[in-house]
């Protein structure tokens, strides 16, 4: 199991009280160090793994409230932020629905159950997913996915947010397949 991967999916997902606590405990004084510590497979350049602690170092330094405030600022009430990728391809269209249903499969097909409070194209739930299998196929199936996560990235730097940081480094992982090929 790749942890970098379920730490990113983490991080994306909304940051609630219990998230943060067990956060901070597990970073402990040395972030940089959890976060190489999770990156078994040495995922992450370090440049990488330094953007990841210094999101994770401002995270903790954050009030609670304002974060989760921000974090639904940022996601839930701006459709071009969204974490569900198919939005950004389909918007609210008929078609978005068999996507979702195959994207849905393929995850079953590998023994991958999915939270029903969650569709599956939201990007945190895909990388508890990537986080599953090997990291060449994990590159692969980011790849598959990598314009929607350039498309995400930019529309978060233009806001500013600290986020798309994270989805730059998950849409690299994609690349790297690319240039593999």
């Amino acid at each position: 199991m790749m942890k970098i991967f379920r730490l990113l999916s983490a991080l994306l997902d909304y940051p609630n009280d219990e998230f943060l606590a067990a956060l901070r405990e597990m970073a402990g004084n040395d972030v940089r160090a959890f976060v190489v510590g999770l990156d078994e497979e040495n995922v992450l350049s370090a440049d990488e793994a330094s953007q990841v602690a210094e999101f994770i170092t401002a995270m903790l330094a954050a009030e609670p409230l304002e974060l989760q405030g921000n974090y639904v600022q940022c996601f839930d009430l701006t459709a071009e932020h969204s974490l569900h990728l198919t939005h950004h391809l389909f918007g609210e269209e008929k078609t978005r629905g068999p996507a979702l249903i195959d994207l849905g499969e393929f995850y079953r097909s590998y023994g991958l159950k999915v939270d029903e409070k969650e569709l599956p194209d939201y990007l945190p739930v895909m990388l508890e997913f990537v986080s599953t299998i090997e990291l060449d196929e994990a590159r692969v199936f980011l790849a598959d996915v990598a314009k929607v996560l350039k498309v995400l990235a930019d529309n978060l730097e233009k806001s500013g947010s600290d986020h798309a940081k994270l989805v730059r480094i998950i849409e690299k992982q994609g690349s790297l397949a690319r240039l593999a090929a």
